[in-house]
């Protein structure tokens, strides 16, 4: 059986719809909003059918009438997945979308972070936002071209980063495992096939951990590296979801030490 609450929810979203602005006749109405046939003809679906819904008869709604509903009132992202967590009590499988940038927001709270490299990436490895002290610390991604600037490429294809790692072997195999679990939760396994296959081709390490099909769980860690100015540097990393947008997560590395956090103050205040 449909449930009450998702008739609720459909009749409060309904009434907050402008008929006018949807080409339907205005004038007076007992309610606010658009009709049950309206909605209905905007998500061409029956009208008995979305009536139904919305009295919380009949059987669960599929997928697809789900998503037709949730275009034809607008639903938000938000919106829709509590639609179908609702409806089906999932919410709708991933459809990934490609990310080129972040929000100013989003940007101001890494800028926030004065010693702690911090990044934000997109499901498929690509890093698309930093602040300064990852790009002394980790990678100046700015001087990179877009597609350089995937993680997985700079693992494997990049010397002086990989050269950097303390413990290669470590990193490559975690960084494999958990880019596999993101991609696949976010419906991207179209998005990196051209990816796995250019790695797979230039890089027999990382064809080799491919074909190993482990699944990592990106959390939090240890990260050591060499770096050019400062030495071996130790810094503890975390790895944050954020919320709203399965598609990016932010990583967080913060210094390990009091001595480590000092000695990348200094540098970042000797850059200006």
């Amino acid at each position: 059986m449909a449930s009450n609450a998702l008739g609720v929810f459909l009749r409060d979203r309904r009434s907050r719809m402008d008929a006018a602005t949807f080409g339907f006749a205005g004038g007076r109405r007992r309610t606010p909003g658009l009709r049950r046939e309206e909605v209905a003809q905007r998500a061409n679906i029956s009208p008995t059918w979305y009536t139904w819904l919305e009295q919380g008869r009949g059987g669960a709604p599929s997928a697809d009438v789900l998503n037709r509903i949730a275009a034809g009132l607008m639903l938000t992202e938000p919106e829709r997945e509590h639609l179908f967590i609702l409806g089906l009590g999932r919410p709708p499988e991933a459809q990934y979308t490609v990310v080129d940038e972040v929000t100013p927001r989003l940007q101001r709270v890494l800028d926030a972070l004065p010693v702690s490299p911090a990044i934000i990436k997109t499901a498929t490895w690509d890093v698309v936002a930093w602040n300064a002290a990852a790009a002394m610390l980790l990678t100046d991604y700015s001087k990179l071209p877009r597609e350089g600037r995937n993680i997985l490429r700079l693992i494997f294809s990049n010397s002086p980063v990989k050269v950097a790692q303390a413990d290669w072997v470590s990193v490559a195999r975690y960084v494999v495992g958990a880019f596999r679990a993101d991609a696949a939760r976010a419906g991207a396994g179209a998005e990196i096939e051209q990816l796995v296959d250019e790695l797979s081709r230039s890089s027999p390490e990382f064809a080799a951990l491919w074909r190993e099909n482990d699944v990592a769980r990106q959390s939090e860690g240890l990260k050591r590296i060499h770096h050019a100015e400062l030495g071996l540097v130790e810094l503890e990393f975390s790895a944050f979801s954020i919320d709203g947008r399965p598609d990016l997560g932010m990583i967080v590395y913060n210094p390990a030490t009091p001595d480590t956090a000092e000695r990348i103050r200094i540098a970042m205040a000797a850059r200006g």
